[in-house]
């Protein structure tokens, strides 16, 4: 790995870290020596990045540090690739839209010798079955989850039975063969999944949760966590 390469990889590492990261940590995810680690440091605080700490303690970076222009390594932006093609077998078509719209930004950003790696890409996901699941457009879903609003949905379970509920949504989640509307039930006052494709209408709602979106997360979170602890201890 180039000099600059890894100087913009030793920004990246700690941009996404919240708690100081040791030079052992640096060294071993950039497969250098840790004197290599010091030396970058000390060139990075010589051109102004704000980082502070030492060795043997840490190193944190300044979170209002702007970082330079959009610069991806060969790895980024196979990896980006791969997510693209992982969009596109949800089957949303709002969602397959954007995700091709990063690449076009990406590719209109990149340096004329990294082009090769999306137009020829070295790295493809085995052609699947689109996900069933995504019947209608996500877009409000993903709006109420984004504002932390309340919606109404009208359901049909498995066994037929239409109910109408009002969720406060939490999450769209994906699993291998159908998208999940993750939410807690007024009705039932407790968190439930709803398949997507057997919700038949939907609205989302003007009236907001009453929680932070964090706050419900991080409760759903918890209910995930006593149910899959309890399914271990019966199992």
């Amino acid at each position: 790995m180039r000099k600059a390469e890894r100087l913009f990889q030793i920004i990246q590492i700690l941009r996404r870290s919240s708690r100081p990261v040791t030079s052992a940590r640096l060294a071993d995810e950039l497969e250098v020596a840790r004197r290599t680690i010091y030396r970058d440091i000390a060139h990075l605080i010589g051109q102004r990045v704000p980082i502070e700490g030492e060795a043997g303690f840490g190193y944190v970076l300044d979170p209002r540090y702007d970082m330079p222009p959009l610069m991806l390594t060969p790895e980024e932006i196979e990896a980006v690739l791969l997510g693209v093609q992982l969009v596109e077998r949800l089957g949303d078509p709002a969602i397959t839209t954007a995700a091709r719209d990063v690449i076009a930004k990406i590719a209109s950003t990149l340096p004329s010798d990294l082009l090769p790696l999306i137009v020829e890409p070295a790295v493809s996901l085995k052609p699947g079955e689109v996900i069933n699941g995504l019947m209608f457009d996500s877009r409000p879903l993903r709006r109420a989850i984004r504002e932390g609003r309340r919606m109404q949905i009208e359901y049909c379970a498995a066994n037929g039975e239409v109910t109408h509920r009002i969720v406060w949504p939490v999450l769209l989640g994906y699993a291998d063969a159908h998208c999940l509307l993750i939410a807690w039930c007024e009705s039932k006052q407790a968190f439930r999944h709803f398949r997507t494709e057997r919700i038949l209408n939907l609205e989302v709602l003007e009236e907001t949760i009453g929680v932070s979106k964090g706050r419900l997360r991080q409760q759903w979170l918890q209910w995930r966590e006593t149910e899959l602890s309890r399914s271990r201890s019966t199992s």
